[in-house]
């Protein structure tokens, strides 16, 4: 499917195409909705309603993630507080999220609280999640290894399938898109939750010639002059049913797939990527007493990358993880103001693929509680956690927060916490190949938090300051050599990060203006030096509009300037940059609408990784429908 159209001029047109709308469709009165509360889980292992959670917690809802066009879910999380990305050139590449300035290992990624980050590797297979296909993304920000354990150092991020459980009317959706770059995109799905069943299914399709991902900067041996595409397709979906009053079970399950050109030097021509990413769990809640409520769940996850760089066998590589994660929770209510939970939990990895690694298994069991307590103004909630990892030893870790209410509106909150990162497969057990060996040896890398927020809430306005400081300590540095070269991973490296967080908003009637601001002191301490990729500076101001049937909005970003390697050189620097974005919509009766964005209207060209593009100006125009 090709354009011939300019796309700086058709965007311009559509932008403002609602505002000559007006005239000629008459608005549509809106129907009377019940709001909901937003329930989440992941900040306290058990539901709540989002405005009585402790810690540094926010949710992207299903209408956001359904409404973000063809952009990819790391470009919509890197839109939140505390949140960077590098990408190595487009959707369909690796692609990595900073949460607090913790590099991508170091923060833990869940599909319905089952583990999907590839232990393997250490990365996240985020070209085979559509975001579409998503019911909601809740985030921790700081060290949540006393909830979930090894990698939750930084955060965690929890993909969310399925409906919160609440009583709904069966409603469905579908879209069709098409914009810059030849990108299509298509996808449908419903969801309801009725006689005590819940259920939704999502899947989507999409497709681009991409842009070239790389610049003669990456070297001869990466650079290649030529477009990068790629295929996506994503399936999502749950069940649930509620057979008596507190008894139930569900199951929930995640396949993507990415079939995605990379550019591997000008003599490998037509080299791919294929991504799979597959994550199911199987729940049963049951409450036992009028005080005691039992959850076992049973997850599987298997992450696969399928590299081909040449006409040949030789030139394929496989590497993956399947994990399988066990888990008892008791949610004890002691009293109307006192809940302990108790969680046991085993997890099963292996590492599969072509490399012959000497060990390709481990288990982990852990235990741990959680207590909240909320009293009057006084809120608490303690956790702590021991993990044992074969081959690896034991770890505890804590958190304990504490907040207080001012008043209705205004909150103080502090905690502290303890977090770990337990060595990938790679780190340890990688065979010997030209001079590096992996290293047995290494011990989990660890870190301790310490946290401050203050917290407005009104019904218009929304107000946060958080201040954190995050000590790292034996931190694997991947790449040690001797006197006679020969390398290998070793506990050497220690950080601070340093970080204040700033949010605001506003509804003036039908404009809603938000702003933040990210300060961050990224610091290696073996050196000094600012960590790998990581910006001092992030802006963020958006603003929408409602007249009548339509919306307009625009946002901007401002990253500031970043070093790719360890010692801050001026030949691997990052520069800054800003990213302007409009969208409008228009809604021509209840059930459809038309949608138009215009990302990076300036056509800035900027890096995210040394030597790999980003996307210049673009467009995408998509018909959506809801019932």
């Amino acid at each position: 499917m090709y354009f011939t159209f300019h796309p700086r001029a058709l965007a311009l047109a559509a932008c403002f195409a609602p505002s000559l709308l007006f005239a000629q469709t008459p608005s549509t009165p809106a129907p009377n909705v019940t709001t909901l509360d937003t329930i989440v889980a992941t900040p306290a292992r058990m539901a709540q309603p989002l405005d009585k959670v402790m810690g540094d917690v926010s949710v992207i809802s299903g209408v956001s993630l359904k409404n973000a066009g063809a952009e990819s879910l790391p470009t919509i999380l890197a839109r939140q507080p505390g949140i960077q990305l590098y990408s190595q050139g487009g959707p369909q590449t690796i692609s990595g999220i900073f949460v607090r300035g913790a590099s991508p290992a170091q923060s833990l990624v869940l599909v319905n609280g089952m583990r999907i980050s590839d232990t393997n590797s250490g990365s996240t297979n985020w070209a085979a999640v559509d975001p579409s296909t998503i019911e909601r993304i809740e985030i921790i920000r700081g060290p949540a290894s006393s909830l979930y354990g090894s990698s939750a150092m930084g955060g965690v991020i929890n993909i969310i399938t399925k409906s919160d459980g609440q009583d709904r009317p069966f409603s469905a959706f579908g879209n069709f898109g098409v914009g810059s770059d030849s990108t299509f995109k298509t996808g449908f799905g419903f969801s309801g939750a009725h006689n005590n069943w819940n259920y939704s299914l999502a899947a989507s399709y999409a497709s681009s010639d991409g842009f070239n991902a790389t610049n003669p900067d990456a070297g001869p041996y990466v650079y290649n002059a030529d477009d990068d595409g790629y295929i996506q397709t994503s399936l999502s979906g749950s069940l649930g049913y509620e057979w008596n009053p507190g008894q139930r079970f569900d199951l929930t399950f995640l396949n993507g797939y990415n079939h995605g050109d990379f550019d591997s030097g000008e003599y490998y021509q037509n080299t791919y990527d294929i991504t799979r990413q597959q994550a199911y769990t199987l729940g049963s809640t049951n409450q036992i007493t009028d005080n005691w409520e039992s959850i076992l769940a049973f997850g599987y996850s298997k992450s696969n990358h399928d590299l081909q760089t040449s006409n040949d066998a030789s030139g394929r590589t496989e590497i993956g993880t399947i994990q399988r994660q066990y888990s008892w929770q008791n949610n004890l209510t002691l009293d109307q103001n006192n809940t302990l939970s108790l969680v046991l939990e085993h997890l099963d990895e292996r590492a599969t693929g072509s490399s012959l690694l000497s060990r390709q298994h481990r288990d982990t069991n852990a235990a741990a509680l959680i207590y909240r307590s909320d009293f009057n103004r006084h809120h608490v909630q303690a956790s702590v956690r021991h993990d044992n990892i074969s081959g690896i030893g034991s770890k505890t870790t804590g958190s304990l927060a504490y907040d207080y209410d001012l008043s209705d509106s205004l909150k103080l909150g502090m905690a502290a916490s303890t977090g770990f990162r337990a060595p990938t497969f790679t780190d340890l057990y990688y065979p010997l190949s030209w001079g590096y060996q992996g290293n047995p040896n290494l011990k989990p890398e660890k870190s301790k938090n310490i946290e401050a927020s203050l917290r407005y809430q009104a019904e218009d306005t929304q107000l946060s300051l958080v201040v954190f400081q995050n000590k790292f300590r034996d931190l694997i540095n991947p790449y040690v050599c001797d006197a006679l070269f020969n390398c290998t991973a070793e506990n050497t490296d220690k950080a601070t990060i340093r970080g204040l967080s700033l949010e605001a908003s506003h509804q003036f009637g039908n404009t809603l203006f938000s702003a933040g601001a990210d300060f961050l002191n990224p610091k290696d301490d073996t050196n000094g030096k600012t960590l790998v990729r990581r910006a001092k500076q992030v802006y963020r101001l958006s603003v929408s509009h409602k007249l009548d049937n339509a919306e307009l909005g625009a946002s901007y970003q401002f990253v500031g300037k970043r070093y790719d390697d360890k010692d801050n050189t001026a030949a691997r620097k990052l520069g800054s940059y800003g990213l302007l974005n409009l969208h409008a919509s228009y809604q021509f009766n209840k059930n459809l609408q038309g949608q138009v964005y215009w990302n990076n209207v300036t056509d800035k060209k900027y890096n995210t990784a040394y030597g790999y593009n980003s996307q210049g100006s673009n467009v995408f125009l998509n018909l959506a429908w809801r019932m």
